[in-house]
C-alpha cells in the first residue's frame, strides 16, 4: 500500500545519494524504513501502532535511533538547503539568520506542557533559526514557559556546533539583551546581532512585526 506522504523516487534518490546508502540486499528496503519514519512524523501516530504494511516498529526505531546518533538527518537538511540555495543563485552557506518562536497546544502530555504568559497558551514552544528564504538552520522544542532568551542561547550553541556561518541575526527585542551579552563574553565569536529596519536600494523599510 502506498500512502500519499510516501517519498517519490526522485526524493529517495536524493536521500540515498546524500547519505551514501549502499545497495546491499536487505529484508526491508531502506526506502520503506524511511517512509515509516516519515509516516510517524506526518501523522503523529505512536510508534507501536504503525500500519502492518510497514516493518515492525522495533526495526523502524533501530534505524531512526542509528541515523539520529550519526546526525544523518542534520547532514541531509544541510545538503538540501545548500543545494536549493545554489540553484536560486545564492551562496551555499547562509550569512543571515532570523530567530523566532511559536507556542502551541500539545495533546495531554503533562510532562511536556508549560504556560506561555505572554501568548496565554498552554503547551510547548518551537524555537527556530531560519535563513532569509525560510530554510531551517536550527530548531529546538521546549515547554511554553521556557523563555525565548534562554532558548536563543541554546540555538546559538547549536549553530556553533553545526558550523553554520551566520554573521547577522535578526531577532525581536525579547532576546536582544541576551544576544548582546553572549557576544560580549565571546561564547560565540562568529555572530553579531542586528536590530532595526533593513535598508536596501529600491526597498522601503518596514518596522511591523513579522508574521509567525
Amino acid at each position: 500500500m502506498i500512502y500519499p506522504k510516501d517519498l517519490t523516487l526522485t526524493q529517495w534518490q536524493f536521500i540515498k545519494k546524500t547519505l551514501d546508502f549502499d545497495d546491499r540486499k536487505r529484508k526491508y528496503d531502506l526506502c520503506i524504513i524511511w517512509n515509516a519514519i516519515y509516516y510517524i512524523v506526518k501523522t503523529g501516530c505512536q510508534l507501536r501502532i504503525l500500519p502492518s504494511n510497514y516493518p515492525k516498529w522495533q526495526l523502524v526505531y533501530y534505524y531512526y535511533s542509528k541515523w539520529s546518533n550519526l546526525e544523518l538527518f542534520v547532514l541531509l537538511l544541510t545538503n538540501l538547503r545548500e543545494t536549493v540555495r545554489v540553484k536560486i543563485g545564492q551562496n551555499a552557506e547562509a550569512s543571515l539568520g532570523i530567530i523566532d518562536s511559536q507556542s502551541g497546544c500539545y495533546g495531554n502530555n503533562r510532562s511536556l506542557s508549560g504556560f506561555d504568559g505572554n501568548k496565554k497558551i498552554k503547551g510547548i514552544t518551537r524555537h527556530v533559526i531560519v535563513d532569509k528564504n525560510g530554510f531551517l538552520l536550527a530548531v529546538m522544542v521546549s515547554v511554553a514557559s521556557f523563555h525565548d532568551s534562554k532558548a536563543a542561547l541554546l540555538l546559538m550553541r547549536t549553530l556553533h556546533y553545526l558550523l553554520v556561518s551566520v554573521k547577522v541575526i535578526l531577532a525581536d527585542r525579547a532576546i536582544e539583551e541576551i544576544l548582546l551579552k553572549k557576544q560580549k563574553i565571546n561564547l560565540v565569536t562568529s555572530f553579531r546581532s542586528f536590530y532595526g529596519p533593513i535598508i536596501k536600494k529600491n526597498f522601503q523599510t518596514c518596522t511591523q512585526k513579522m508574521d509567525r
